[in-house]
């Protein structure tokens, strides 16, 4: 999806070394599912946190991802540069625009494969992950407060 970028705060260079993800002007809008100190992005680039577990959400977490999805889709129908981002950048940025991929008309596995062949055939390798955009985000968010 041209302008949509997924990512994480650290990646492995061509050597194999680990680097530091750190986001500077590169997008307009960056969302981070948690929260690290020094990796940007720079004063007056729209940043988003909403930090998230890797694994279950109670239905206040799952509004948020709504919530970013929703904006992510805001920010590329206005021409902008948007960036969502977790640790590795597989699961929780997965989730986020495989959500936003659906608002957009995809089909949940349509969106999953979209992001393994554009990310990494490891993006989404969190099985919940992949049941909760395939049940939809609101189904599971309503089931989530009915057992609360």
């Amino acid at each position: 999806m041209p302008g949509l970028w997924m990512g994480g705060h650290e990646f492995r260079d061509r050597s194999g070394r680990v680097e530091l993800a750190v986001v500077r002007d590169e997008f307009d809008v960056v969302q981070s599912l948690l929260r690290l100190p020094g990796y940007g992005p720079d004063p007056g680039v729209e940043h988003h946190v909403w930090p998230i577990p890797d694994g279950p959400l109670d239905g206040t977490q799952l509004a948020g991802v709504m919530r970013l999805a929703r904006a992510v889709n805001e920010t590329l129908d206005a021409g902008r540069r948007v960036l969502v981002r977790c640790y590795h950048g597989y699961n929780r940025s997965g989730l986020v625009v495989g959500h936003a991929l659906a608002q957009r008309g995809h089909a949940p596995d349509e969106a999953i494969r979209l992001i393994r062949a554009r990310r990494s055939p490891w993006a989404l390798h969190n099985q919940l992950f992949v049941e909760y955009l395939r049940a939809g985000l609101s189904t599971v968010r309503l089931l989530e407060e009915l057992t609360e």
